[in-house]
């Protein structure tokens, strides 16, 4: 039987590793024996703190500042994670960046604003696909997992540029695996709405909790997820029991994708503009 939760001795890279589902991915694979790449733009000192914990635990890890919308910052990343492991199994791509902007204002974001958000959330994803596939391929073996949303799904979430850049990092990850295989899988996972430090620093406190409550009252399994729990979808991805899985979108979002809970979402959006990023 396969053991699912050993990755002794294998190199993964997290894009955006220093905090939220990044953080608790880099942790969750540190646990099961993977030396971790923690990169971060601008969250240093989480990613160092990140960093530490994944030690603690027994492997290798660093943090690494890059920004995956600059190709050389990617190709680093990839160099890294080889002198640090000697290889590259495996690769998160959770750096994601967004601009709020009610969807029915199309005056609310411009092409400079587009242009960023895809930089990051598609072409950053791509930029770092790239970057670690020559190794992955030596070594005949590898697995990418993209980090989406159901706003790419669906619509929705903060902006119709982050939605979008989103539908279409679903889309990437489709063409990757049929380009990619049979030596590389490529899955992606889409969060619903998850209770991280996202929302907690852009709302006050009050309604903070008002939208958690609302949230979990209109999702079917009355549960609102954490970062840990999205982190272990993310794990079976990479690990070695997913092996007939490639081109597979993972919802995991407590059924708010469902019809009957997505209606009534839309009432319980009256406290947040965008309750679904």
């Amino acid at each position: 039987m396969v053991e699912l939760m050993d990755l002794q001795g294998k190199t993964a890279i997290v894009t955006g590793g220093g905090t939220g589902i990044g953080e608790a991915v880099s942790l969750k694979l540190a646990a099961r024996g993977a030396n971790v790449i923690i990169n971060y733009r601008s969250s240093a000192m989480e990613a160092e703190e990140a960093a530490e914990r994944c030690q603690r635990l027994g492997v290798k890890a660093v943090a690494a500042k890059g920004d995956v919308g600059e190709d050389r910052d990617c190709r680093a990343l990839a160099h890294i994670a080889q002198e640090l492991g000697g290889s590259i199994d495996m690769l998160v791509n959770n750096a994601g960046t967004t601009k709020f902007a009610a969807h029915s204002d199309l005056d609310a974001l411009s092409a400079d604003d587009f242009l960023s958000i895809y930089r990051t959330n598609l072409v950053g994803a791509y930029q770092m696909i790239r970057a670690v596939t020559p190794a992955m391929k030596a070594a005949g073996r590898g697995s990418v997992v993209n980090i989406a949303s159901i706003a790419g799904l669906f619509g929705g979430g903060s902006s119709t540029a982050y939605s979008s850049s989103k539908g279409a990092l679903i889309n990437l990850t489709k063409t990757m695996a049929r380009a990619l295989a049979p030596t590389i899988r490529v899955n992606v996972v889409c969060p619903g709405f998850i209770a991280t430090r996202w929302y907690e620093n852009r709302l006050p406190p009050a309604e903070y909790q008002a939208l958690l409550r609302r949230m979990i009252d209109v999702l079917p399994l009355r549960h609102s997820g954490t970062a840990e729990e999205v982190a272990d979808g993310v794990i079976f991805l990479l690990a070695e029991g997913a092996n007939l899985v490639t081109g597979e979108t993972l919802i995991m979002d407590s059924g708010a994708h469902l019809e009957l809970a997505m209606s009534r979402a839309g009432a319980a959006a009256s406290v947040v503009k965008h309750p679904l990023e």
